[in-house]
């Protein structure tokens, strides 16, 4: 039986292991002639920041641009779509990153996941290192956690 995929999804938090996540989605994309789809997770500490005016959400804007422009340099030709999510929730209790990346794997059609196993935890974005064994634990879809 031949393995089909059509899209990898990699949630990423701006990190260096986010951006070797993407690495990989793109390998196991080119292999499989599929897309990747990039998950920008927003922690909690900077969607505070940006509700608060303490960070500028157009330099959050522009982080993501500059993470987005390094992905298509890594992607070769392969497909790459991007969307955004709140990690965490002020108003939502049940929101959480793991949530997140499973309920966009099932909205987007994701047949392969692709998650960083840890992350620099003096990042103000680092979030997903923790988050990747549940994600493994409970997602649907193949992951691959690196």
């Amino acid at each position: 039986m031949a393995v089909e995929i059509e899209t990898v999804l990699v949630p990423v938090d701006g990190t260096s292991e986010a951006e070797r996540a993407v690495e990989y989605a793109v390998a196991v994309a080119q292999r499989y002639d599929a897309g990747v789809h990039v998950l920008h997770v927003v922690g909690e500490s900077v969607a505070r920041g940006v509700q608060h005016g303490a960070i500028d959400a157009d330099d959050v804007a522009d982080d993501h641009q500059a993470f987005m422009d390094t992905v298509r340099g890594y992607a070769n030709g392969v497909p790459v779509t991007q969307s955004v999510a709140l990690g965490f929730s002020a108003t939502k209790l049940t929101q959480h990153p793991v949530g997140v990346v499973l309920d966009t794997a099932d909205e987007i059609g994701a047949d392969f996941v692709v998650v960083p196993r840890e992350s620099v935890r003096e990042q103000p974005t680092a979030m997903l290192g923790k988050v990747a064994q549940y994600v493994l634990s409970y997602a649907s879809q193949p992951v691959l956690s690196v």
